[in-house]
């Protein structure tokens, strides 16, 4: 541990410090990471739309403002940019996640009641670290040799969205012949361009994580490698793609859970629920597993290196949010809920996990729909409304999610192709224009909730 973080620790155990709370925000393939913090930020800083937060409703926060974050070497959330590009008078949504971000936004808080009397006026921190999800999947490489890695991924890869090219090519390598780079980057940029494609498919699982989000590491030789069957073990490009592999989760997984993930206190893990149901059984099924392998993250144990790591520090609280709940009228919000609480449910019960408290809700961190019903073929359907991002105005109903969520997992366990009984559709809003009134932060649905659940009661 450095010395700045075991003087801390100390100073906060006498009580000389004020307290840091920092919460890790992921998320799988493009449910809202940046969308989901920008609005939480405005909305903690202006709270009128947060009556689910108590410490907002009953007017513990006094104040709330941001300040520089403490890690100078990570980069600071550009959370004026992406506020003015939701909010402005063109909105549109902001870049997605490519790095790891931080922010500090400190809230002055005056405890009620009983403890009025005993704690006065105290700032409390809160450091929103933010990272790709993509990274913590990484996660499941550390106990993996590359056989095990190759051979998992390649029965994986069978049927999903550029998997042929990848597996064809493979029947083509000279397995004796010496390894040369150009060969090692063609296969790289193949099975890259696979995993780009099964990630705009819906696939949540798309490891290595830092294949589609490389920054500077781009054509480094730790990026630089791709699953082979068995058939090549013993061979040199064999050998030289699993000292890669070996390179990728010493030099790149490892330091990412050593500098940001291990000083986690809270995380949410944002995830698009109906675009996986969308894309069909095999991709609502590889979210569940996904989901697994992000809760034995947070296992310390699971494997040495990360016990040694952790110690005996948890992780607190998981929220697991369905985002985009505002494309469903709020009649089927409960199902939402209650389809990721299934799918978390088998999630634990595969991860074996223990520790923290988990729980999953349905939101929408910045709202840019209306309700109405719509009348069709004589049936009164509950719909959205919402500009499109070509700008057009329309009113949508994606279809009637299962009352029962073992109508949807069960199929999907089973290996089916597609829905055989239901067709569920999506809609792309774009950021609804808006005046927002002074003390309100962005419109959101059950963001209060979530920040309840997360921080609430260190509040």
């Amino acid at each position: 541990m450095a010395l700045s973080d075991t003087t801390g620790s100390l100073m906060r155990g006498l009580g000389l410090a004020d307290p840091v709370i920092r919460l890790g925000v992921t998320g799988l393939s493009r449910a809202g990471k940046t969308v989901f913090i920008t609005s939480l930020v405005a909305n903690l800083l202006d709270r009128g739309r947060m009556p689910g937060l108590r410490a907002a409703a009953d007017g513990t926060i006094r104040a709330a403002w941001l300040q520089p974050q403490p890690d100078d070497t990570v980069p600071r959330f550009e959370f004026e940019r992406h506020l003015a590009a939701l909010t402005g008078p063109d909105p549109h949504w902001p870049e997605g996640t490519r790095h790891v971000s931080e922010l500090r936004l400190s809230l002055r808080v005056q405890p009620r009641g009983l403890l009025s009397g005993l704690r006065g006026v105290q700032n409390i921190h809160l450091d929103i670290v933010d990272y790709p999800g993509e990274w913590l999947l990484d996660l499941r490489l550390m106990d993996r040799s590359f056989a095990q890695w190759s051979a998992e991924t390649l029965e994986r890869m069978e049927g999903r969205p550029g998997a042929e090219a990848y597996l064809s090519g493979l029947g083509g390598i000279d397995a004796q012949a010496r390894f040369a780079e150009p060969l090692a980057q063609r296969m790289t940029a193949s099975y890259t361009a696979h995993l780009a494609a099964a990630r705009d498919a819906g696939f949540s699982d798309t490891t290595p994580g830092r294949f589609l989000l490389p920054g500077e590491m781009e054509g480094s030789p730790a990026l630089t490698f791709s699953p082979l069957p068995e058939t090549m073990a013993g061979s040199p490009l064999y050998k030289e793609f699993r000292r890669r592999f070996d390179a990728y989760k010493s030099r790149v997984v490892r330091p990412f859970f050593r500098d940001h993930f291990a000083r986690i206190d809270r995380q949410v893990v944002l995830v698009d629920v109906l675009g996986a149901i969308h894309a069909g059984p095999r991709a609502v099924e590889d979210m569940r597993r996904a989901m697994a392998d992000i809760l034995s993250a947070f296992r310390p144990g699971r494997v040495g290196w990360l016990s040694q790591l952790l110690g005996t520090r948890r992780v607190e609280r998981i929220l697991f949010a369905a985002t985009k709940a505002d494309h469903l009228h709020h009649l089927q919000h409960a199902r939402l809920t209650n389809i990721l609480t299934a799918m978390l449910r088998e999630a634990r019960d595969r991860a074996d996990f223990q520790g923290a408290r988990t729980e999953a809700l349905a939101l929408a961190a910045l709202r840019t729909t209306t309700e109405e019903i719509i009348r069709q073929e004589g049936l009164d359907l509950p719909a959205v409304r919402g500009t499109l991002m070509d700008g057009r105005q329309a009113a949508f109903y994606p279809g009637e999610l299962p009352d029962n969520p073992a109508d949807l997992l069960r199929p999907a366990a089973e290996g089916a192709t597609r829905w055989l009984d239901a067709d569920y559709a999506v809609m792309n809003f774009a950021p609804a224009p808006n005046t927002l009134r002074p003390g309100d932060g962005p419109p959101h649905i059950r963001l209060d909730r979530a920040a309840e659940f997360l921080i609430g009661d260190r509040l």
